[in-house]
């Protein structure tokens, strides 16, 4: 086996990892096409999203203290599963998270450099990418100045929406323009709001960032718990908030077709020089999201070539002690979805591929002996349910897209650990 990563992560900097992470593309392209499903329930959604989250991150949290070791979902399935829910909760992570880097390469081009969004991406891409294999402590490092500054630019947004004189804003019209999701018809209630959620479930994920982490933390059984939950409970209060002052600020209409609608938000508010200040909040958002998923990529991806389920070139640990071949396959395979997709797409993309992550890590955590867990096990079966529920009810051609992609790469990643096997047998 390659030598194991150093352990050298606090309980602060974890927060701090996952913040970025959640804190990042989510709250500055999500809630657009997310009203557009939910109409003047977009609210409901953000706090059904919030109640998934939470049930998630209980049974991410009691898995992560008995494996405390890179590979999130990925190890937690094979452990307590089989290997083949292991490789289903693996590739389905690397899926969702490639396709939200991809997302927040997209966000930062279309605010940094409208006119040439594409190229801008893929360059943030690439740098982010050198970052990350200079090695983690940096990255945590940066992480904290960019968490700062998105939560400065977000306090600004909902000051100038709730206080500021766009104010009486229609929160129960209905759209009668086109929306962001020109596949799915503005619902405005009932499966909308469950849409809705789903596609809001995208800027909670970020939480995945810290289990990956487990590894890499001095005190697992204490860190990890803890960097969770608050790192979860302060992006439910952000996102709450950023919500009711886009509904108040734009009113429902406006707010299911702006493409940036924080930038229209301050706007509107007779506050256009603050629409530079978004700007960039929102590069630094996105850099920020990049900095934490891209890592979270090159653990999982680490943990499944230990396993032989991936090339095993991509286990080897570089001067920096970071897996930097998985860093620039991680990074890579981000460029390409961007040049595929565009970011409400590949927002849709990763919010269903993170969705079938979290069911295996649900269905694993029911496995756990009573004493190795702190939550009741009902929160696993409510999360298990709903990620199931949310993850169907998305666009349809994310679903099928989503399905496509996790089924051809569990067969790929199934196909090398065999031939893998059957080779060190041969070798034996």
């Amino acid at each position: 086996m390659p030598p194991p990563l150093p352990r050298r992560l606090g309980t602060a900097d974890a927060v701090v990892l996952g913040l970025a992470a959640m804190l990042g593309t989510g709250v500055f392209a999500v809630f657009s096409p997310a009203a557009a499903a939910a109409g003047p329930w977009l609210l409901a959604a953000v706090a059904l999203a919030g109640v998934v989250a939470m049930c998630n991150a209980a049974s991410t949290a009691d898995l992560a203290v008995s494996h405390p070791e890179s590979g999130g979902g990925y190890v937690y399935g094979r452990e307590r599963l089989c290997p083949a829910a292991g490789r289903l909760a693996g590739v389905a992570f690397l899926v969702g998270k490639i396709a939200s880097a991809a997302a927040a390469a997209g966000v930062f081009g279309s605010y940094v450099l409208p006119a040439q969004p594409l190229p801008t991406a893929i360059v943030v891409i690439v740098a982010v990418t050198a970052l990350n294999i200079a090695g983690v402590r940096w990255t945590a490092r940066s992480a904290w100045l960019l968490v700062g500054g998105t939560l400065a630019v977000l306090l600004v947004v909902v000051v100038v929406g709730l206080l500021g004189p766009g104010g009486a804003s229609s929160w129960s019209a209905s759209a009668s323009t086109e929306p962001l999701m020109p596949t799915e018809p503005m619902t405005g209630g009932g499966l909308g709001v469950f849409t809705a959620a789903g596609l809001i479930f995208f800027a909670f994920a970020g939480y995945a960032r810290i289990a990956t982490l487990g590894e890499e933390v001095r005190d697992p059984d204490r860190t990890l718990r803890r960097a969770i939950a608050i790192a979860l409970g302060i992006t439910l209060v952000v996102y709450l908030a950023v919500a009711g002052a886009l509904l108040v600020g734009l009113g429902l209409e406006r707010l299911a077709t702006e493409r940036s609608p924080l930038v229209a938000l301050v706007d509107t508010g007779q506050a256009p020089a603050l629409g530079v200040l978004v700007r960039i909040g929102a590069a630094v958002a996105a850099g920020s999201a990049l900095l934490s998923v891209l890592v979270g990529v090159s653990r999982t991806s680490l943990a499944m070539a230990r396993r032989r389920e991936l090339p095993h070139a991509l286990a080897a640990i570089g001067p920096k002690g970071t897996p930097w071949r998985a860093d620039l396959a991680g990074g890579a395979l981000a460029v390409v979805v961007a040049v595929l997709a565009g970011p409400v797409a590949a927002i849709a993309l990763s919010a269903c591929s993170v969705l079938v992550y979290y069911a295996v890590i649900n269905l694993a955590a029911l496995r756990l002996p009573a004493g190795h867990r702190r939550w009741p096990a009902w929160t696993s079966v409510v999360g298990l349910l709903l990620c199931l529920g949310l993850a169907v009810l998305l666009p349809l051609g994310s679903v099928l897209a989503t399905a496509i992609a996790v089924a051809v790469g569990w067969v790929v990643c199934t196909l090398l650990g065999r031939w893998a096997t059957a080779r060190g047998a041969r070798a034996r």
